[in-house]
C-alpha cells in the first residue's frame, strides 16, 4: 500500500462534501417526505390509506445513503461524512489531524446544502410549514418520544461510540474486501432503528446542524448536544479500539493508505507486525 496516492485535498474535499450532502438529503429527506405519507383516495369518498414507510424505512434510508456514497466515493476521501466520525478517527491515529477542519467544514457545508435543497422542495406542498417538520433532532420537548436531555446524551454517546468502533474494525486488513461500507451502512441503519424515537438519531453533527436552522422550533438552541454528544462517543471508541480489540492500525488511514511517516520500514521488520504507541 506504500505505493498508493492519496487523492489531492480538494477532491477529497468535494467528496465529502457531496457524500454528507446525500447523507443529509437522503436520510431527513425520507423522513420529511415519506414516513408518513398519506394517500388521497382517487375514487369514491374512502379514507386516505397510510403508505409512509416509517422509522424502518427512514433508518434503512439512512443506511443506504452511506453504503452508496462510500461505494461512489471512499476511494478518495474515506467517506467519513460525519464530523464525529473524522475526530474519532483521528484520535485513533488513522487520519491527520491538520486535515480534520477542512473535512469538518466540508461535512457541514455538504449538510446545510442538502437542508436548504429539502426546505425548498417541502416549500412547494401547499401549506407545508418547516417549523418542527424538518427531521431536526432534540431533546425534550423536541424528542419524538419525550426523552430527557440525560437519556439523548448517553444514547448519541453510546450509538457514536459503537459507530466507530464498526468504522475501525471493518477497515482493517483482515476483513472481507469491498465489504466495509455494507456493514458501515448496517449499523447506521441499526442504529436509527434504535434511536429515531430517542433523539431523530444523530451519531453525526453535520446531519443534525445541517436542518437544524431550518427546522427552527429550539433545534438551533439544543444543537449543542449534538456535537458535544457524538463527538465524545467517536473520541471514546478513537481511543480505546486498539486496546480492546488488539487490533493496532494506527499507522494507517482510514482508507487503508500508509502514512507518509510510516511509510519506510527498516529491512528485516515485518511491516504488518504490531507498533508501539
Amino acid at each position: 500500500m506504500g505505493d498508493m496516492q492519496t487523492p489531492e485535498m480538494s477532491k477529497r474535499l468535494l467528496a465529502e462534501f457531496i457524500g454528507t450532502f446525500w447523507l443529509v438529503f437522503g436520510g431527513c429527506g425520507a423522513a420529511i417526505f415519506a414516513a408518513g405519507f398519506l394517500s388521497t383516495p382517487t375514487l369514491g369518498s374512502g379514507s386516505p390509506v397510510h403508505l409512509g414507510i416509517g422509522f424502518l424505512g427512514v433508518a434503512l434510508a439512512f443506511g443506504l445513503t452511506v453504503v452508496t456514497m462510500a461505494y461512489a466515493v471512499g476511494h478518495v476521501s474515506g467517506a467519513h461524512f460525519n464530523p464525529a466520525v473524522t475526530i474519532g478517527v483521528t484520535i485513533a491515529r488513522r487520519f491527520e489531524w491538520k486535515d480534520v477542519p477542512g473535512y469538518v467544514v466540508a461535512q457541514v457545508l455538504g449538510g446545510l446544502a442538502a437542508g436548504g435543497a429539502l426546505w425548498a422542495i417541502a416549500g412547494g406542498r401547499e401549506l407545508f410549514d418547516a417549523t418542527g417538520n424538518m427531521a431536526a433532532n432534540g431533546y425534550g420537548a423536541h424528542s419524538p418520544g419525550g426523552y430527557s436531555l440525560v437519556a439523548v446524551l448517553c444514547a448519541e454517546v453510546l450509538l457514536t461510540m459503537f459507530f466507530v468502533y464498526v468504522i475501525l474494525g471493518v477497515t482493517r486488513d483482515s476483513a472481507p474486501t469491498g465489504f466495509a461500507p455494507l456493514a458501515i451502512g448496517l449499523c447506521l441503519t441499526l442504529i436509527h432503528l434504535i434511536s429515531i424515537p430517542i433523539s431523530n438519531t444523530s451519531v453525526n453533527p453535520a446531519r443534525s446542524t445541517g436542518v437544524a436552522f431550518f427546522n427552527g422550533n429550539g433545534a438551533p438552541g439544543q444543537l449543542w448536544l449534538f456535537w458535544l454528544a457524538p463527538i465524545i462517543g467517536a473520541a471514546i471508541a478513537g481511543a480505546t479500539f486498539h486496546l480492546i480489540t488488539g487490533v493496532d492500525r494506527r499507522d494507517r488511514d482510514i482508507t487503508g493508505q500508509v502514512r507518509a511517516e510510516d511509510e519506510l520500514v527498516p529491512d528485516g521488520v515485518d511491516p504488518d507486525a504490531p507498533r508501539p504507541a
